[in-house]
């Protein structure tokens, strides 16, 4: 997939991984959408992009709000176009330190959720509509290790991955021939915010850096016709073709 001029959304895009896939895919010339909740964030990273000659715009919102759902959506479209590559990055924790399941309040299991799974399906029955009556689109849903292992406190988050990978294979089965294309990637350990507040004890030095794991996010992006729709990648496990 050619990535110049390619409209790109990525949620979660202030910090982190969101925030070194926008950087890498602007830096080759999509042009890209960020969202994420703290405006004042966003809007440095939408201007760093800028001043080093890319294209982006920042959209302010919670995608775990229903309410902001078509908000995001439309808007996005109205400042790039129609999207050709959503990223669904954005993702909660919970509470930390992070509670054993017998600890972990309903509310608290709701909103990771509603964060990490029904805000992502959310927005995908919006954007996918438009994808499949173009006949073409590619939607990256970001999972995690803890989706296929069973780690103890990491309960609500796990369970969260574990049903947007299942929800990424039923997109793809059922849009199947459409020309709309899903992949579940798994990041691995990256230093990160998120990382730090999980596990705080951590050696970054032994984490992987975002900005790695988004070159690799990107290549997968372009030979996307290398894995089969519904595929969970592991990013540290892709070989970058130079």
């Amino acid at each position: 997939m050619q990535i110049r001029k390619l409209n790109t959304l990525i949620t979660g895009a202030s910090r982190g991984l969101g925030r070194a896939l926008a950087e890498t895919l602007a830096g080759a010339g999509a042009r890209v959408v960020l969202v994420a909740r703290d405006a004042a964030v966003l809007d440095d990273v939408v201007d760093g992009i800028r001043r080093r000659g890319g294209t982006a715009h920042a959209i302010a919102a919670d995608v775990g709000d229903k309410q902001a759902t078509h908000a995001i959506a439309g808007e996005a479209a109205a400042l790039i176009g129609p999207i050709d590559l959503m990223i669904n990055n954005a993702s909660s924790l919970g509470p930390t330190p992070l509670p054993l399941l017998l600890d972990t309040e309903c509310e608290d299991l709701e909103r990771v959720l509603e964060v990490n799974v029904v805000g992502p399906f959310r927005l995908t029955k919006v954007i996918a509509g438009s994808m499949v009556l173009r006949g073409r689109g590619t939607l990256i849903n970001i999972s995690s290790d803890a989706a296929v292992a069973a780690y103890p406190t990491w309960g609500a988050y796990g369970a969260s991955k574990a049903a947007l990978d299942h929800l990424t294979r039923i997109w793809a089965a059922e849009l199947d021939g459409t020309g709309v294309r899903f992949l579940s990637v798994d990041p691995g350990e990256m230093d990160t915010a998120m990382h730090a507040a999980a596990i705080p004890d951590a050696d970054p030095a032994e984490l992987a850096r975002p900005a790695d794991v988004a070159a690799r996010i990107v290549d997968m992006v372009r030979r996307i016709d290398a894995a089969p729709t519904g595929a969970r990648l592991e990013a540290r496990a892709w070989r970058v073709l130079q």
